[in-house]
């Protein structure tokens, strides 16, 4: 083994076996774990949107009530939604699928492109808070490597994610579970703290509201709670993160992505409510250097009469380093739902089809490295700076909400005439009106403050979206013309079956790399016979089942994966046979189809010595997106088989 290969095997762990069924249970998920890895995105987002929208009210503190109240009551309306969503996508999905089975394949394109910028910005922001927040406890002169912190996390993270969910999850355990136990504790003490001020605080935000509503007018009101709320909006990021993935989850799936569902949602409701408490009654104010939760915890803890203040500070330093690694925890929502809503897009053509591949280990390994690529370069452009991503964040997600609640509605209106219909309509539209309003101001507040950088970014996107589509329905109309020459079946010819002539791996043999279109796969093979007349005796056929994300999804669609592809190799072997060659066949089922045809094919050449290897190569008559859009199987298999001093012919089939 190279030292290369020792390397990657090391980051990305031992390849798994695809159609082994103890793999599909070995990395399910239990809903305890699903909590942490999905619903740590949502926890997080309390360490920075709370704060956000309370400062949002300047002088006017009692107002908070109002907020926090609005906060977990939001809180659970989305994730009500969303609980619908995971019983009617239990295959998962999330926000992408439901606009595009409910609402049509361009509102789901404009979902998906919303989504994935979103989760390239939970990842970044994520990322920067944690580490201001895990800065904040180091000296100023630390503050230069905070950047190179951030980025060295992201590549650690992207890592992690190689090797699996369950393994990422594992080493980000005991941050989330020491986060939710100290945070709990801490929220119910300072509020028992202050409870005498409890039954003073309700008449004193009426009271408030009132006095402003008789100087200003009520508009004036609800416009600086509504501001205040949208700036917040980051709180309710990654709700939607267990909908996306619940096909991760271990059986039943439905019952226990809603249990997930419901204690992500009842933990955030009462950490986030609960901090905005806490700067209400602790009359928290902005302290240069620290995070508003940093100044209130540290009253808090003051207040605890530890004795020494080496004890104190030493407890805060664990809360806010919590904190920061929750944060931490919170960017691999991004990670794991980033590569997931990829996946589903390129399944549709909206986006490159090798987004659906799977790595050895079974994780979406391409659409990993795109969102750590991408989450690099952010945080290199932005420099890390909090408040410039929290500018660009949560203006994607609501619009998202939004398409899904209006999926959900429509829904469940054409569905009236049936029993139990009413309460899950009343409740999506509740959440629509809600994800929209929050939309509305969200843009109208953060647009020309930078927001306008989110929208044009999810634009372009979009645009790109549309472009691959429509390349890769010319390319399917081109080769449905070609596979519609060979739809017949295979011809039948004396001795086939059993009864066949076998290859003799002492004479000359063509090995023809096919797959599961016939157009191209017959075009190689009489290219082979007119090309080369009585050139071979033997003629092996090989293949590669590819397990990707769509069909990893059920145990049905890898059995359909085998009978397809049988029936394929039967056909080609016919037609060889029929072109008077002794004919066999070789497949394997593999989740990189480059690596898996490599092998099989250096197999066969060792078998039959006397062999040379043929492939069809797409020739496009316009080079525009195609060299980025398709992977160059054959080109990539000929340099990897001349490097060893094997023979790989490529033929040339014009596409356009």
């Amino acid at each position: 083994m190279t030292a290369f290969r020792k390397i990657k095997k090391l980051i990305a762990g031992e390849a798994l076996d695809p159609l082994d069924p103890r793999t599909r249970q070995a990395i399910a998920i239990t809903p305890l774990f699903a909590l942490i890895g999905l619903g740590a995105d949502g926890l997080s987002s309390a360490c920075y949107g709370p704060e956000e929208a309370f400062l949002a009210l300047g002088q006017h503190m009692p107002l908070a009530l109002f907020l926090a109240a609005a906060t977990a009551a939001t809180v659970f309306i989305v994730s009500f939604g969303y609980s619908q969503i995971i019983e009617l996508f239990p295959a998962g999905g999330g926000g992408y699928r439901v606009a595009t089975e409910l609402l049509g394949p361009r509102c789901g394109v404009v979902s998906g492109a919303a989504l994935l910028v979103d989760y390239v910005l939970t990842v970044a922001t994520s990322i920067a808070s944690g580490v201001e927040a895990l800065f904040s406890l180091l000296p100023a002169t630390a503050q230069a490597f905070r950047l190179v912190t951030e980025l060295g996390l992201i590549v650690l993270m992207s890592c992690l994610n190689l090797r699996g969910m369950k393994q990422s999850i594992l080493v980000l355990l005991p941050v989330f579970l020491g986060f939710v136990v100290i945070h709990a504790a801490l929220i119910v003490y300072g509020v028992a703290v202050h409870s005498g001020q409890l039954t003073a605080i309700v008449p004193a935000a009426v009271g408030e509201a009132r006095g402003m509503s008789h100087a200003f007018g009520p508009l004036v009101v609800a416009a600086l709670l509504m501001r205040a709320f949208s700036l917040g909006a980051g709180t309710y990021t990654g709700l939607e993160a267990v909908s996306n993935n619940v096909n991760m989850i271990v059986e039943p799936r439905v019952r226990n992505g809603k249990w997930t569902m419901f204690s992500m949602a009842a933990s955030l409701a009462f950490t986030a409510g609960g901090i905005i408490m806490l700067y209400m009654l602790w009359h928290a104010r902005p302290v240069e250097g620290k995070t508003l939760n940093a100044v209130v915890f540290g009253s808090v803890i003051d207040h605890l009469g530890m004795g020494s203040s080496l004890a104190r500070h030493a407890l805060l330093a664990v809360v806010l380093a919590l904190e920061a690694g929750l944060l931490l925890v919170g960017a691999q929502a991004g990670f794991l739902d980033g590569p997931t809503v990829l996946s589903n897009m390129a399944a549709d053509s909206w986006m490159p089809r090798y987004f659906r591949q799977l790595s050895t280990r079974l994780v979406r390994r391409n659409g990993v490295v795109v969102i750590g690529v991408a989450n690099l370069a952010i945080l290199l452009w932005t420099h890390g700076d909090v408040t410039t991503l929290v500018v660009l964040y949560s203006i994607n997600v609501f619009l998202t909400f939004s398409l899904s609640f209006l999926g959900l509605c429509i829904y469940r209106w054409s569905r009236r005439d049936r029993g139990g219909w009413l309460r899950p309509f009343a409740l999506a539209v509740l959440g629509l009106s809600t994800t929209v309003t929050v939309l509305a101001v969200t843009l109208v507040e953060k647009f020309t403050a930078g927001g306008w950088l989110t929208v044009l970014v999810t634009g372009v996107v979009i645009a790109l979206c549309f472009l691959v589509r429509r390349h890769y329905r010319e390319i399917s109309m081109q080769l449905a013309k070609e596979d519609a020459l060979f739809a017949g079946a295979a011809p039948k010819v004396d001795g086939d079956g059993d009864t066949a002539l076998r290859p003799d791996p002492s004479r000359s043999t063509a090995i023809v790399l096919v797959d599961r279109h016939r157009g191209t796969s017959m075009h190689a093979l009489l290219c082979v016979a007119r090309m080369f007349p009585g050139r071979f005796d033997n003629m092996i056929v090989l293949t590669v089942g590819e397990v990707d994300a769509q069909s990893w999804e059920d145990a049905k669609h890898i059995e359909h994966l085998r009978q397809e592809m049988s029936s394929s190799l039967a056909y080609y072997m016919a037609q060889s046979r029929y072109q008077g060659y002794a004919a066999d066949c070789r497949i394997e089922f593999v989740t990189r189809p480059m690596d898996g045809l490599v092998r099989l094919t250096e197999a066969t050449m060792d078998e039959f010595p006397n062999s040379v290897c043929f492939a069809s190569k797409l020739a496009f008559s316009r080079v525009n997106l195609s060299a980025w859009l398709h992977n160059r199987t054959p080109a990539e298999i000929r340099k990897r088989l001349q490097s060893q001093g094997k023979r790989m012919v490529l033929l040339p089939m014009k596409i356009g």
